[in-house]
């Protein structure tokens, strides 16, 4: 059951950086508001420079807001008991290379207070989440990129926290390991976390979020459900099997007859992704 108070909620968001060297201040973010609901996944999305690494800053309590509110279930996001039940995984996360990758989530875990037996299960479990058992007992140095993210995102989980937030969770892993990635962030969703995820990668992000948030100089620009977004309203596609040339040239027929002002636009076979082609190819499906 979803908890009726948001996980996020963003109010008048606005962070002004002073200016240093007698340069002028900049305004990161302009007036931005949006709420994240408790066990959806809501991607935050822009280019570079949009205000979205500030928006996430002032969420995690990392930045004061020069005007407006941020809050975490209810409390202000700059109060530390706030921030409890939130899981964090940077764009780079970094770890000590001497450590295995077990070594590892037990240092993090004990860092959110966990002990004993606890922590021992909850680490394993951890490992075995997110594809890590058989590197347990490897040193983190000798990680790949793909699972260095995945490591991260097992510390992230360590708590199990009820918020995750991630920044930029698949940036320079190939595409077998971004899809095990995307992969867990699903899994999370339908264990009840609410996920907060940045992206550049919008196929992926199209795969994972129930709403986005697009900005854009500063300013959230457009902002609602995944696919009422992505809809295009005046158009409507139709997906057949087997058809032959016959019955689609009747089917052009059809409209062009009706004269009410709909027409064919496209008929063809449908296209897979480059990745999904990828995957295929390479036995990584």
């Amino acid at each position: 059951m979803s908890d009726p108070v948001a996980a996020v909620q963003v109010s008048g968001l606005t962070k002004v950086f002073k200016g240093t060297l007698g340069r002028a201040a900049f305004v990161a973010v302009r007036d931005v508001s949006f709420e994240v609901k408790a066990g959806e996944v809501y991607g935050l999305i822009g280019p570079n420079g949009s205000g979205k690494s500030t928006t996430m800053k002032v969420i995690l309590g990392l930045l004061a807001p020069t005007k407006g509110t941020s809050s975490l279930f209810g409390g202000p996001s700059l109060d530390v008991s706030s921030r409890r039940e939130v899981g964090f995984l940077p764009e780079n996360p970094y770890f000590y290379k001497h450590l295995s990758g077990l070594e590892t989530l037990l240092f993090f875990g004990r860092l959110c207070g966990l002990r004993g037996a606890d922590l021992k299960e909850r680490a394993h479990a951890m490992l075995k989440l997110t594809g890590l058992e058989n590197a347990a007992d490897r040193r983190v140095g000798g990680f790949s990129k793909g699972m260095l993210q995945r490591l991260g995102l097992a510390q992230a989980l360590i708590h199990d926290p009820r918020l995750l937030v991630l920044d930029e969770p698949t940036a320079g892993v190939d595409p077998a390991g971004s899809r095990k990635i995307r992969d867990l962030i699903l899994e999370m969703k339908q264990r009840g976390l609410t996920v907060l995820v940045t992206s550049h990668l919008l196929e992926q992000m199209q795969e994972v979020c129930d709403r986005v948030g697009i900005m854009a100089q500063g300013r959230m620009v457009r902002e609602g459900r995944l696919d009422e977004l992505t809809a295009v309203e005046n158009q409507t596609e139709m997906m057949l099997e087997n058809a032959s040339p016959a019955l689609l040239a009747k089917i052009s027929a059809l409209v062009s007859a009706e004269g009410d002002g709909a027409r064919v636009l496209h008929h063809g076979k449908p296209r897979t992704t480059l990745e999904k082609l990828f995957l295929e190819a390479t036995g990584e499906e």
